[in-house]
């Protein structure tokens, strides 16, 4: 659920840019300098000029809300598939026909109908105290909430939508009932009550505070590509276990984006996406965020490879957003804070 945001902290520094034929307006969650180097790119191949807004992946969507038909995005780019599936049900995406996303984008990681498509995507598997645990002990997300680990997990709080999205994959895959019974034994293994980013919960399992972390890959590979030392020891106290292999597998999620349904410049932001799965975008987006590409038989970064391959979930990540609302109930039910 949107979190209420002021209009003050929409408008802020998030200057809108102006209309123009060869243009393409952007609203990004991602960090500029994590993707300004394509957008160049782009311009360099194509003379069309990306005019870049950054924000907060929620007030984003609120502004667009907000904005309506007057707004001057063209395209939304915003992690976890959980979002985008919402800014379609807020009406603010279109459908797009396009050759090259439907070649170059595996079905379950984009909507069905065309509305949004995933650019990268990343896993969210359980990490692991080396000294603390074994890995042949861990097998299974369900087997989190197996009372052998009471005390000894760390994850972060229930209005996360990387949680909510897991939690959504679980329903997809073993139905709600299933899932709330799940969720009220996991809750009772927390090792603390749940608080901080992904990188806290890592860095928890590093400090003795839990055994186990879950976390998405992202941010494990962003601590350990870094400058912050701290950061860096903290990551290598801990290796990542692949759950799920024998079944579904790991569930994975996107940064993905959509057409805006107001879109002035909706050829320019076709035109950016099929750009965005070109393999040497494919290839530098993923290594510049420590993801994964999307597209087929596009390699990740070394970092990556060194993590092992794994069986992800092939689950369509529209079931995440179709799911989110009986998530959202479940974790309140279980005391999931």
């Amino acid at each position: 659920m949107l979190k209420k945001i002021t209009l003050a902290l929409l408008v802020g520094s998030l200057a809108a840019p102006a209309f123009a034929e060869g243009e393409v307006n952007v609203y990004s969650a991602r960090k500029e300098q994590l993707i300004k180097p394509l957008f160049d790119r782009f311009t360099e191949q194509t003379g069309i000029t990306v005019n870049l807004v950054t924000g907060k992946d929620d007030a984003l969507l609120e502004r667009l809300r907000l904005e309506g038909e007057n707004t001057p995005a063209d395209l939304l780019m915003t992690a976890d598939a959980g979002r985008l599936y919402r800014a379609m049900e807020m009406a603010l995406t279109q459908p797009v026909e396009s050759e090259v996303l439907q070649q170059d984008i595996p079905e379950h990681l984009r909507d069905p109908g065309n509305q949004w498509f995933g650019l990268t995507s990343r896993a969210r598997p359980i990490f692991y105290a080396k000294d603390k645990v074994k890995p042949e002990a861990l097998s299974t997300y369900e087997d989190l909430a197996d009372p052998k680990w009471k005390g000894r997990i760390c994850i972060r709080s229930s209005d996360n939508i990387y949680n909510q999205s897991l939690l959504g994959s679980m329903i997809a895959a073993d139905g709600a009932e299933k899932a709330q019974v799940w969720a009220d034994g996991f809750v009772k293994n927390f090792a603390r009550p749940p608080e901080g980013g992904d990188r806290d919960q890592i860095r928890a399992a590093a400090d003795g505070v839990c055994d186990l972390a879950i976390a998405n890959t992202y941010y494990y590979g962003q601590m350990l590509a870094g400058n912050d030392a701290d950061e860096q020891a903290a990551a290598e106290k801990v290796a990542i276990f692949w759950p799920n292999q024998q079944d579904r597998g790991t569930h994975i999620n996107i940064s993905g984006a959509a057409v805006t349904k107001a879109a002035r410049n909706r050829d320019n932001a076709i035109k950016l996406l099929e750009f965005l799965v070109s393999d040497d975008a494919q290839h530098w987006y993923a290594e510049a965020n420590q993801e994964y590409p999307v597209k087929p038989g596009v390699e990740p970064g070394e970092r990556l490879k060194g993590w092992g391959e794994f069986k992800a979930d092939s689950v369509n990540l529209s079931e995440l957003g179709r799911n989110n609302a009986e998530a959202v109930k479940i974790m309140d039910k279980a005391g999931w804070k």
